[in-house]
């Protein structure tokens, strides 16, 4: 295709390099604006739900993505001898775990509370100690479920057997087998000014920043495939020989 004086004869390996890598810099840009927007409807919902009165766990449907953030009140007694310490939790920079505690009801049923953060020990093998309420709890949080990573490494289970486990991630089959009971397939979040627990301060954040950060990350994905193009045109450009 010739422009003026200049003709555009594009090589094979530009072609493919462009054909290869612009439908991943592209579906990149689209995955971050897809995952900003998701959690821009979290947002939504988590400051709708904040005017809400709170209901009893029988009243939502816990797998129903529509409960999700919902205040719900819940009661029965702490299962301090099978208490999860989710890892990798981060507060200020600095790495600890989410303290999950079963909270075992009179009709049979349990549901994990998480009663916030503590911070890592001077070293892994250095466990915290925690402490639940003996005496049967009325507790009211919101309903979440925790983050989870993009790749699952690791046990489900934790590679130490002791207690409180530490997991890498919650998958609600394999806690239950290992605590001995079947748990309710979702997480209280224990309010802030709730005792019992450790240091809390929930908000939606999902997964450490908001939707903003997904569109700038769009913006820069959309940004290099743009560059591409223009290096794929410049590179295959040629200036024709000017007429003797």
């Amino acid at each position: 295709m010739q422009i003026g004086g200049w003709i555009f004869r594009p090589g094979w390996s530009s072609t493919i390099a462009l054909l290869l890598f612009l439908p991943i810099l592209l579906s990149l840009g689209f995955w971050q604006l897809d995952r900003g927007r998701q959690k821009a409807e979290w947002q939504a919902a988590f400051a709708d739900q904040s005017n809400q009165p709170p209901v009893t766990l029988a009243e939502v449907t816990l797998s129903d993505s529509a409960g999700r953030y919902r205040r719900v009140v819940a009661s029965g007694r702490y299962d301090d001898a099978h208490q999860v310490l989710l890892d990798n939790q981060l507060r200020n920079g600095q790495p600890g775990y989410h303290v999950l505690t079963p909270l075992r009801s009179s009709d049979g049923s349990a549901i994990l509370i998480n009663r916030g953060w503590v911070a890592l020990g001077e070293s892994r093998q250095v466990l915290p100690v925690l402490a639940a309420p003996p005496e049967p709890v009325t507790i009211t949080g919101r309903l979440a479920q925790p983050a989870q990573p993009g790749l699952r490494l690791g046990d489900a289970a934790g590679s130490d057997r002791r207690w409180p486990r530490v997991v890498p991630y919650v998958d609600y089959d394999v806690l239950s087998t290992i605590i001995g009971y079947p748990l309710q397939p979702a997480v209280v979040l224990l309010e802030p000014e709730a005792a019992g627990g450790y240091w809390r301060d929930w908000q939606p954040r999902f997964g450490g920043f908001g939707p903003e950060r997904h569109q700038g990350y769009a913006v820069q994905w959309f940004s290099l495939a743009v560059a591409l193009v223009i290096l794929y045109l410049t590179t295959n450009m040629h200036r024709l020989p000017r007429p003797e």
